[in-house]
């Protein structure tokens, strides 16, 4: 773990955005000696992550499960903290089981005996090549996070002279992930479910980098789990901790515009007509929202973002059988529903979607005999879109949904709901700033990964930085929590610290 110095006496520092990236950064430059202020235009921090606590249910809005545990044990860590005293973790395995319509399914744990018997079940003889997989994703894990996620390098030349030969060969950044994961698993269901995580990252397993196949390994080998309360408890938790060290946490505080003189930034201004001086101003808004609607600029840094998403909170009186935490649902023809997603701009007519269960995993989430769902629909980005009626959109999606989970036996009376909410890619750009209804911030794509990704500093405004999904190292929440140190070690060097 990297520690972040003190400064020898106090300078001032405003976060905009309370989400898992901007409440990270504030936690880092405030150990540093900041004094920190963070706006957030929402009643709650959190961001993505937002809750929704009505009637006895506690949904959370956006993440379902939390990865790469060691990452936020860092930063409490880093703090003089435990993270076990803020955030208890309740381990959810078998972690994800994906279901194809025809009634074929594959399901993921943690425990190596349980996934070896699961992968042999589908394709027998194939433990040796699972084994090899997960050796050889190992390797490209700790190179990642090693060598290369955690750099603030400008330049692609040194970020990548970090690796030796041999670890430029192996991180198959020349072959997809899909031709990366054939090279192990010759299942096509197999390699479709170790596939479908291309989504999150805004591309498909034809298009990304072999390189991301780390991405199901650091699930199958940190395991997954949900925080007591649900992901809003890692929230609380990081909220709690940022509060314990003087950090000013402001909410219901929309900031209207980012105030700048001779091109440097020196204030903020607020949507209820107040105005406060900053000398420095972290953005964990989206960095072309923040460009468009903070700054005034007509053209934001170019980037292609992830896609959007239809979300659906359905608190259920009464039990909901044969599913379990988490299920992703695929569709039969598996490379259509990316070019739908992807290419046609269109919703894909052969539906993709996940459905979390977490009181399944921790009962404290529903009253007692009910159930909390959460259901996860992809949709392409509002632009690519054009115009649309919502509310038949949501309503024909639900539908196709529930007529899903039935071919399955999953039968949902929606006349059993306590109540719904359904939030469309344009209520999560209004809420959140989300650039284009982007659900996952920027893509990562080959050239948008390192210091090709959008820099955690804005070149025009001296003063300005960014922080969250859309800036450098990534998306996700382990990937943004890493971010605000980053961002608050950027801070530093450029402020001359």
């Amino acid at each position: 773990m990297k520690t972040i110095e003190q400064i020898p006496f106090p300078r001032r520092a405003a976060i905009i955005g309370g989400g898992l990236g901007g409440l990270s950064a504030a936690i880092h430059l405030q150990l540093a000696g900041y004094l920190v202020t963070l706006y957030e235009s929402q009643p709650r921090v959190g961001g993505r992550a937002n809750l929704i606590a009505r009637a006895g249910f506690r949904f959370d809005t956006g993440p379902s499960l939390l990865n790469y545990p060691w990452v936020f044990e860092e930063l409490f860590e880093a703090a003089g903290r435990r993270f076990e005293d803020y955030v208890e973790l309740i381990p959810v395995d078998p972690s994800i089981r994906f279901v194809w319509p025809e009634g074929g399914t594959f399901t993921l744990s943690s425990q190596i005996d349980r996934l070896r018997e699961e992968c042999e079940r589908l394709e027998p003889g194939s433990s040796p090549g699972l084994m090899a997989f997960l050796a050889d994703a190992e390797f490209k894990y700790n190179l990642s996070f090693q060598k290369l996620v955690r750099r603030n390098e400008d330049n692609p030349i040194k970020w990548a002279a970090a690796m030796n030969v041999r670890e430029m060969r192996s991180s198959a950044v020349w072959r997809s992930l899909y031709s990366e994961l054939n090279r192990f698993f010759r299942n096509p269901r197999m390699c479709e479910a170790l596939g479908s995580y291309a989504m999150y990252l805004g591309g498909s397993p034809w298009t990304l980098p072999g390189l991301f196949s780390i991405l199901p390994y650091g699930e199958l080998a940190h395991g997954l789990w949900l925080p007591k309360g649900g992901i809003y408890g890692l929230v609380e938790g990081m909220e709690r901790l940022a509060r314990e060290w003087g950090v000013t946490i402001e909410t219901n505080k929309r900031v209207a515009r980012i105030v700048t003189a001779n091109g440097r930034v020196t204030g903020l201004a607020f949507k209820d007509g107040s105005t406060a001086d900053w000398p420095v101003v972290v953005s964990n808004v989206d960095v072309p929202t923040t460009q468009t609607q903070l700054l005034g600029r007509s053209k934001p840094t170019k980037m292609r973002m992830t896609p959007g998403v239809i979300t659906y909170y359905w608190a259920i009186k009464g039990k909901v059988d044969n599913i379990k935490h988490h299920t992703i649902f695929l569709p039969d023809d598996f490379k259509d529903s990316f070019a739908d997603l992807l290419e046609r701009g269109r919703i894909p007519r052969n539906l993709p979607f996940y459905v979390s269960v977490p009181s399944e995993t921790d009962a404290s989430l529903a009253p007692e005999g009910c159930t909390a769902v959460f259901v996860l629909v992809p949709t392409p980005r509002l632009s690519e879109l054009g115009p649309m009626e919502w509310d038949k959109t949501v309503a024909d999606v639900r539908a196709q949904v529930l007529a899903r989970l039935a071919s399955h036996d999953i039968h949902i009376d929606p006349t059993h709901f306590a109540f719904e909410d359904i939030w469309s890619p344009e209520a999560w750009a209004e809420n959140f700033g989300l650039y284009d209804g982007s659900a996952f911030g920027a893509s990562h794509t080959l050239f948008q990964v390192g210091p090709m990704r959008a820099k955690n500093y804005d070149r025009a405004c001296q003063g300005l930085y960014y922080v969250g999904a859309s800036t450098t190292p990534g998306t996700g929440m382990p990937m943004v929590v890493l971010g605000g140190e980053m961002t608050a070690r950027r801070v530093l060097r450029m402020e001359g610290v």
